[in-house]
């Protein structure tokens, strides 16, 4: 088996999770194959960092006595918003040289300044999307995905994407028994593609300030087989459809009709990757009534049909 080299780079104000995620799971590599990928930490000068809840990380070494490697690992943190000029020099000159560039989180913005990520697609933490792009015009940032691949470079977004994207690289490395088996090990899902986005529904729109709009939320999560026309919500929130339409749009962001067709995909998205219902049940469930109406709101927004999606992404048991 060919043992890969994986530098992770550590500063000052470094997010420790974007650190130890990785680690746990390419570590989790190692053990069970004998001798997966050679792990090593560094700072600039070698010197401990303090990371930005606080913790104390004692590198393995300097990034300046850093040989060739094969996967170069950028945590994000709070460091990344003024790093520091020299860690952004020795990346201009050294981070070309590596096999793979991977980043976690904002880590990105520090491949950002040392002009790494010009002429690429990337994807970071949701909160610095907009500063990326407005800050590289030369970088094609797309801020829904959880990670993306672009060649040799991997960026992801925020801390749980690092652990998604490492088990994607041990995938591709070692193949899916062994990430399956670390992802099981960490009590995380080897299935979350890099397209799935950062965000579920509820997230994705803000939560209605007023009492019935915000009770007209929950009750949709809860009662996806029911009526959710704009009426009977709006009859619900005890207002007139117009009324109560522009008010959920002006604040939630989406329209009733808009946030309804998500609550519902995410929802069966979560039965065919956790569960083994059937597609009919599936359908009736979420409120679609029939396979082929589901069938339909999953190609126009996924595009993909429900069965393929099942098959791709449901986390299968490992045998022994």
């Amino acid at each position: 088996m060919t043992q890969r080299s994986v530098l992770v780079v550590l500063f000052d104000g470094v997010q420790s999770l974007d650190v130890t995620g990785p680690v746990e799971v390419f570590a989790g590599a190692s053990h069970l194959t004998g001798a997966a990928y050679e792990l090593r930490t560094a700072s600039l000068d070698g010197a401990p960092v303090r990371t930005s809840s606080g913790l104390t990380l004692v590198p393995d070494g300097a990034l300046t006595d850093a040989g060739p490697v094969h996967t170069l690992l950028v945590p994000g943190g709070e460091g990344t918003r003024t790093p520091d000029p020299a860690l952004v020099d020795w990346l201009r000159d050294r981070a070309p040289h590596a096999e793979r560039l991977v980043s976690v989180c904002t880590g990105a913005l520090l491949l950002a300044a040392a002009g790494l990520l010009d002429g690429h697609r990337v994807t970071t933490h949701w909160t610095v999307c907009d500063h990326l792009a407005r800050s590289h015009p030369a970088v094609e940032v797309d801020p829904d995905p959880i990670f993306v691949r672009d060649g040799r470079l991997a960026t992801s977004a925020g801390v749980t994407a690092g652990i998604d994207l490492a088990l994607a690289l041990v995938e591709e490395d070692h193949g899916r028994d062994i990430a399956l088996t670390i992802a099981r090990h960490l009590v995380v899902f080897l299935r979350r593609p890099g397209n799935q986005a950062q965000f579920s529904a509820q997230l994705t729109a803000q939560t209605a300030r007023r009492e019935p709009l915000r009770e007209v939320q929950h009750w949709i999560t809860e009662h996806l087989e029911d009526d959710l026309t704009v009426e009977a919500l709006a009859a619900r929130a005890r207002l007139s459809p117009r009324h109560f339409a522009r008010a959920f749009q002006a604040e939630t962001g989406l329209t009733p009709g808009r946030y309804v067709d998500r609550v519902r995909i995410e929802h069966a998205r979560r039965l065919l990757e956790d569960t083994t219902d059937g597609v009919t049940g599936i359908s009736r469930a979420c409120g679609y009534g029939t396979p082929e109406a589901m069938r339909r709101a999953f190609i126009k927004t996924l595009g993909t049909a429900p069965a393929e999606y099942r098959r791709r992404f449901r986390a299968r048991p490992v045998t022994h």
